[in-house]
């Protein structure tokens, strides 16, 4: 008994008056400020488009918001457990412990969309298909088996893979009907919750690339290639993924180049070069200008506060890593409409 006592003798309290590296403090600013939950949204408000939606377009949306909230929930619990055992300052690990937290807001959001919108069997039917989907199971299981590996930067890329790039085959759908004004309440929901991704992904791709860079030659190159092997991996399950989902609708091409468009970010995020050559310019511009920082705030932003007006993320630049500086690309402190 005495041993256990003595085991723990000193403790550190966190100073944010000495700050190891300022991107920490810039991305705790920049989280803090847009902190925002779900009970605030009038999702009901979107009862009367639900009702207009034909079968294909309900089940869609259950079974898009099933999986986001499947991949949503491991990332609040094994993910960014995962990147906490690797975190190399206390500023590090309060900015894990936000997004973790924010994983868990997201991961509830999806149901409260059920709540709103499905009957109780429905939303049994919504996890039960998510629990039991091959492809959706797979992608899980396949980012978790990384999380538990011994190398943090596996486990970092991993997660903005997830971030960046597997969450956005369920983004599609509320995007696209919001351009063409529905379900626009629900996705503000969305538009927030990709608001939070934006900065983790870019967060997380940092802390790998300040990593990275400490790595002998041999071992980038060995990283590099292998980073590469899962994202085309992931790509295959998801475009089969992306079949079940849209193929009754006809969106399984538009939804591809998504995907492709985002893999690439995913990669910018990591600082490794592009894998398929699908730009901005070549996504649907209504789902394009859905996720776009310059998009106007919708009327019902004014009942809560500009707390919920879209910040703005950018890619990182070299500038980024000159971290003695007072302003950090990415993670300004002011919105912009």
């Amino acid at each position: 008994m005495s041993e256990e006592k003595n085991q723990f003798t000193h403790y550190d309290a966190i100073n944010w008056n000495k700050v190891i590296d300022p991107i920490d403090k810039a991305t705790w600013e920049k989280l803090t400020e847009q902190f925002w939950l779900d009970t605030r949204i009038p999702i009901s408000n979107d009862l009367k488009d639900w009702r207009s939606l034909g079968k294909k377009e309900h089940r869609l949306y259950d079974h898009v918001f099933g999986g986001l909230t499947m991949l949503d929930t491991l990332q609040s619990q094994d993910g960014m457990a995962s990147l906490l055992e690797a975190a190399v300052t206390p500023h590090e690990r309060a900015v894990l412990n936000n997004i973790k937290f924010m994983e868990s807001v997201h991961a509830k959001s999806y149901s409260s969309i059920f709540e709103t919108l499905d009957t109780p069997v429905e939303i049994d039917e919504i996890f039960d298909w998510a629990s039991q989907n091959k492809r959706l199971q797979y992608k899980a299981n396949k980012i978790n088996s990384i999380y538990h590996d011994p190398n943090p930067l596996k486990r970092k890329i991993a997660s903005v893979f997830l971030e960046t790039f597997l969450f956005y085959s369920g983004f599609y759908t509320p995007l696209y009907f919001a351009g063409h004004n529905k379900m626009v309440n629900v996705a503000e929901i969305i538009k927030l919750i990709i608001r939070d991704e934006s900065v983790h992904g870019t967060y997380i791709g940092y802390k790998f690339q300040v990593a990275y860079k400490k790595l002998t030659e041999k071992e980038q190159q060995d990283l590099t290639a292998w980073a590469y092997d899962l994202l085309y991996d992931l790509y295959a399950n998801e475009e089969a993924y992306t079949h079940e989902l849209y193929d009754d609708i006809d969106w399984f091409d538009d939804v591809m180049v998504f995907l492709r468009y985002n893999g690439n970010k995913a990669l910018m995020n990591l600082g490794l070069e592009p894998m398929f050559a699908d730009g901005a310019e070549d996504v649907n511009p209504v789902v394009m200008n859905g996720i776009s920082t310059s998009t106007a705030n919708h009327d019902f932003f004014s009942q809560v506060g500009n707390g919920y007006r879209l910040g703005e993320v950018e890619n990182l630049t070299d500038s980024d890593y000159e971290v003695g500086k007072s302003t950090q690309s990415g993670f300004d402190s002011e919105d912009q409409d």
